[in-house]
Parts: C-alpha cells; sequence; structure tokens
C-alpha cells in the first residue's frame, strides 16, 4: 500500500482490516519476494505465498 497522498487518519487506518491489525512493513515482506526471484525459488511454480498478514486466501 502506497501511503502518499493520503491523510495521517487514513495512514493510520491501513492495515486496520488484517487479522493482525496492521500493515506488513516492506522488510516482513522481503523475503518472500526474495525467495520468489531467486535460484532457491526456481523450481516453485503456481503456489500462493500468502503474506497477507493473516488474511486467509481462498
Amino acid at each position: 500500500m502506497q501511503p502518499i497522498g493520503k491523510s495521517p487518519e487514513q495512514i493510520e487506518k491501513l492495515g486496520a482490516a488484517t487479522p493482525l491489525g496492521r500493515a506488513g512493513q516492506p522488510a516482513e515482506l522481503a523475503h518472500a519476494y526474495m525467495l520468489l526471484a531467486s535460484r532457491e525459488g526456481s523450481y516453485m511454480s503456481g503456489a500462493l505465498v500468502p503474506v497477507a498478514g493473516g488474511t486467509p486466501m481462498y
């Protein structure tokens, strides 16, 4: 989520609807992205890797 152009009140509420109750931080998302872009993730295909703050993926 890009907070640019959002009011302070909107920024405070980012991610509030997730089970964790907050927006994810870049450092929390980076490892999943790095795995998918790396040689170690080269055999992964068609998998869901939910980095969604506890929100179920259906």
